[in-house]
């Protein structure tokens, strides 16, 4: 299963490493949206589970993996700026689905706050608006070790906090990638939890009440920086919006065992597939109480 591979020039302001994975009897397009310190090597399982029922397509954004090569990182990019460039992928690539993890999902509800008209669904995974306790803790402690370019506590704190639940083989290769990061990188990280600290997080919020197409938020069971139940409060603003909680699973979801990729794979082709359904996923329609993680 090999990509079609290409940098992308994005209004003559930033390239953009991408990985077109397609597939001859798929319908749909679905583009993936990274987490913080994240590339395209993270989605390897997601792949698997969404190739060949669908087109998949993956990016680095420009200050990171192998986009960075390509760019001068001369200035901190925004959350409004990766979300212009979510946007100008998914008319790329003509994308009628979108799913994000972690962090991600801030761009991707910045992106479909603006309608674009190709996206039918999305899923935003691992996310949330609340700053509950623990989530302020492992943010504060980012910020501070990432100012200091503390590499080993920064990856030993990704993998003690929000990783505590991957196996020793991907906390092994979380540790060598968050700590081997460029400072660029670094200080991109920073610039963004600095951003979530002391700015208003209703923002996201806000941009959320602007999205008018299904949504389905996915949230381990046992993640408590990104919970469940905190990422319900978006059903209060995404009107047509649908929650799944994966059992026995933390914040990294299909990357952590066998049986949480399965049911991981089953919520999100379910939702996209309906007609497809196997298995019925865990998750509520309508119009119930939602919430929504960072």
């Amino acid at each position: 299963m090999r990509p079609e591979i290409a940098v992308l020039d994005i209004q003559g302001q930033y390239r953009v490493y991408t990985e077109f994975y397609r597939a001859d009897a798929a319908a749909k397009t679905i583009i993936l949206v990274n987490g913080s310190m994240a590339t395209t090597a993270s989605f390897a399982q997601t792949v698997k589970s969404l190739h060949p029922q669908f087109n998949v397509v993956l990016y680095d954004q420009p200050y990171a993996g192998r986009s960075k090569l390509h760019n001068r990182h001369e200035h901190m990019l925004t959350k409004d700026v990766e979300g212009q460039i979510l946007l100008e992928l998914i008319e790329h690539f003509a994308a009628e689905h979108v799913l994000s993890f972690s962090w991600g999902g801030a761009a991707t509800l910045v992106a479909l706050s603006q309608r674009p008209r190709r996206v039918e669904k999305a899923v935003i995974s691992s996310f949330s608006p609340v700053i509950n306790a623990p989530m302020r803790d492992y943010l504060e402690r980012g910020v501070d070790y990432l100012s200091n370019l503390d590499r080993d506590r920064v990856g030993h704190l990704v993998n003690s906090t929000i990783g505590k639940h991957l196996p020793s083989l991907f906390k092994r290769f979380n540790h060598k990638h968050v700590s081997s990061l460029a400072e660029h990188e670094y200080g991109q990280m920073h610039f963004h939890i600095s951003q979530v600290l002391d700015s208003d997080r209703l923002c996201y919020l806000k941009a959320a009440k602007q999205i008018d197409i299904p949504v389905l938020f996915v949230n381990g069971e046992w993640d408590e920086y990104t919970s469940a139940d905190d990422a319900r409060l978006f059903g209060q603003y995404v009107k047509n919006s649908s929650f799944s909680s994966i059992q026995a699973t933390g914040h990294f979801l299909d990357m952590e065992h066998k049986a949480a990729c399965r049911d991981s794979r089953d919520a999100v082709v379910g939702f996209l597939k309906p007609e497809q359904r196997i298995n019925r996923p865990r998750y509520d329609r309508g119009q119930t109480q939602h919430a929504f993680a960072l």
